[in-house]
């Protein structure tokens, strides 16, 4: 691809997803070296190659990976597919199932233990063997209904994938260091609602079995490092303020009890507190000990900004 064309490329991306056009500055500085470093990474290993991309939630894992796949796939000549651990979302059905059997907190989808991550797994083992012509469908979910789409709706990746992008707020984290440390509440909910650590036990031994699993085959592991736990909960905040604006103060839809409050829902601001908590154990413990093991550090400012990537070569 000529500079012309990548340029008309990265405008194209700009405007699709509604960013100021100074975020060219930010693919030249922080997208365009990661795309090179996958490139050379898929190079070098001489077949498909599993990028996990981990973020807390605000810290522009959608628009990243988005960049990425069709820099990848365009500029690169690299045919790339991703997919979210959002779209391994257990249907509202098992979620339900799940929060009767284990915990009432499991109604609240995010944490590990809410994926399915065997369905995770087949999609990239199906994507890595694909002939020229094979169609892979790719999970997704809605989020307005809270439950998977129907297949028929899956969005089809044509082809062998050469690189695949799976990003999520909790992609490459490790369980508790211990069990005195998992039985310690770090905030209100774990406290109040999960006093006896049931739920919490739970989430640990998925990340210990399936998810760790799973999280052994990425080949790279990209984590955009926010600058605290309290700048998560101050752009979630905001963003349900815009929300909130946009829509001009709509009614919530409160004619199905659903628990807690979902994300798809206009949330006040004791609500977004109180989602985050579900969040919060592991995003703390992954931004104290993961920069010192990702293979390619993104630090995120308070204002969104992307620095430099830092990427280290494996050894």
């Amino acid at each position: 691809m000529s500079a012309p064309d990548l340029t008309a490329t990265i405008q194209n991306l700009i405007n699709q997803e509604s960013l100021p056009n100074s975020y060219a500055d930010t693919v030249e500085k922080t997208i365009l070296p990661l795309a090179q470093h996958i490139h050379s990474l898929r190079q070098a290993q001489e077949r498909p190659v599993v990028i996990g991309i981990h973020g807390a939630q605000g810290t522009g894992k959608s628009t990243l990976t988005e960049f990425l796949r069709e820099l990848l796939t365009t500029h690169y000549h690299t045919p790339t597919a991703s997919f979210s651990l959002d779209d391994l979302y257990l249907t509202r059905v098992e979620r339900e199932k799940l929060a009767e059997d284990v915990h009432p907190l499991f109604i609240t989808r995010g944490v590990p233990g809410t994926h399915d991550i065997a369905l995770g797994q087949q999609v990239i083992d199906q994507l890595e063997a694909a002939g020229r012509d094979t169609e892979t469908p790719i999970p997704a979910f809605d989020k307005s209904r809270d439950d998977r789409k129907p297949r028929q709706q899956w969005p089809v990746f044509r082809g062998r994938a050469e690189a695949i992008l799976v990003e999520g707020w909790c992609m490459g984290a490790v369980p508790a260091t211990s069990e005195e440390e998992l039985m310690e509440p770090v905030n209100e909910l774990e406290r109040s609602e999960d006093p006896e650590g049931t739920w919490r036990q739970y989430v640990d031994r998925c990340l210990r079995g399936e998810y760790s699993r799973f999280f052994s085959h990425l080949d790279n592991l990209i984590m955009l490092r926010a600058p605290s736990m309290e700048c998560v909960l101050q752009w979630r905040t905001l963003q349900e303020h815009k929300l909130r604006k946009r829509t001009d103060g709509a009614p919530k839809d409160r004619s199905v009890d659903t628990g807690p409050a979902q994300p798809s829902r206009i949330m006040s601001d004791r609500e977004v507190v109180r989602f985050i908590m579900h969040y919060e154990r592991i995003t703390r413990a992954s931004l104290a000990e993961m920069p010192a093991r990702a293979d390619c550090v993104i630090n995120v400012g308070e204002d969104h900004s992307f620095g430099e990537p830092l990427i280290r070569q494996r050894q």
